[in-house]
């Protein structure tokens, strides 16, 4: 199992992570007592006050020098830095995604839950173009490439259901100098009469940019593609 970048691991903010992503699905999928959630607000507001005081955290500039060092093997499960949105373990809105290297193809599975839904019975078109981009970004790790995402085009081609083992997939397309074209598509496995169904399609164009612009404390706007 590689960590992409392999930054101090912290068992405790990651389990914090998943609790807070189970109490979003909680909240959002079941009714509860009035009071119980008075007690939550009250909960949560407390809590907020106690971490706001503390010193600030950000991502440490050193972890893409890592990156560039560290390549997933073959079938090998790939963990990211643990704050990242999506994918990272402590992330309070992460995917629970289970990310393997599969040849020159990243594979995520993830179970969607109630706090993704948009549509009734639906997930949100937003947290399937998030899903893709963090993907994809994994993708950037098999080519030992920093970039800026510049494009996320997706085609929703079926709805993407909630509470299904889905697998979110990328891989490289093309490569013309700085842009970097990956695709991708996510689908239910185990779809109508068992067979795989494409639920969305994600084309990503991406720009190439030196190690050195992804370790700025201020990181610049992403340059133009030409």
């Amino acid at each position: 199992m590689s960590q992409l970048p392999n930054e101090v691991d912290d068992p405790e903010r990651n389990r914090a992570g998943a609790a807070l992503r189970a109490l979003g699905h909680a909240f959002v999928g079941h009714e509860a007592d009035p009071a119980l959630v008075t007690e939550l607000a009250d909960t949560l507001e407390r809590f907020t006050h106690g971490f706001g005081v503390g010193d600030r955290r950000s991502r440490n500039p050193e972890s893409f020098d890592k990156r560039q060092h560290q390549v997933a093997a073959d079938g090998e499960r790939l963990l990211t830095y643990d704050d990242r949105p999506f994918s990272g373990r402590s992330s309070p809105w992460g995917l629970d995604m289970d990310v393997h290297r599969r040849g020159d193809e990243i594979e995520a599975r993830v179970t969607l839950g109630p706090a993704h839904e948009g549509a009734p019975g639906r997930t949100h078109g937003g947290i399937v173009a998030g899903l893709f981009d963090d993907v994809f970004g994994f993708v950037l790790d098999i080519l030992q490439q920093p970039a800026f995402t510049g494009e996320l085009t997706i085609r929703y081609v079926a709805p993407t259901p909630l509470g299904r083992r889905l697998a979110c997939r990328g891989r490289l397309r093309e490569r013309v100098g700085r842009k970097i074209y990956i695709e991708g598509e996510l689908v239910d496995p185990d779809g109508a009469d068992g067979a795989e169904v494409v639920v969305a399609r994600g084309h990503g164009l991406f720009i190439a940019v030196d190690v050195d612009v992804m370790r700025s404390a201020l990181l610049p706007a992403p340059p133009d593609e030409s």
